[in-house]
């Protein structure tokens, strides 16, 4: 449990820390957005999530039964970044190294899930 714990906790923390500036970021875009709509929607999700994970952290056990939908939370974004790039529509860069951590943390909340208990 313990391990499940720093795992959501950094995770979450991590997560907050580079979505929010993203909020205000946004007209430095490039090039400039068509649909702003889904910028802010991904980051608006994205960051909802990072208050999930820190829930979790305050009981793994408790808030086991989320831990499987985290893992999907984490592949939505690594999974079409690595198709993006192997078909050569994504280049090396910020997203793709991005979804390299999405990967990371996608092993970690397995890991986590694995390893706490399913009661008290």
């Amino acid at each position: 449990m313990r391990f499940a714990r720093w795992v959501y906790a950094i995770s979450g923390i991590y997560g907050l820390a580079v979505l929010v500036p993203g909020f205000f970021v946004a007209s430095m875009v490039t090039p400039p957005m068509n649909h702003p709509e889904f910028y802010y929607g991904f980051y608006g999700t994205a960051l909802a999530w990072q208050i999930g994970f820190l829930l979790i952290a305050s009981n793994p056990i408790r808030w086991r039964m989320l831990m499987p939908i985290t893992f999907v939370e984490k592949l939505g974004f690594f999974l079409p970044c690595l198709w993006l790039y192997k078909t050569g529509q994504l280049p090396l860069g910020g997203p793709f190294y991005g979804s390299l951590l999405d990967g990371m943390w996608l092993v970690l909340f397995v890991i986590s899930w694995l390893k706490t208990p399913k009661e008290a």
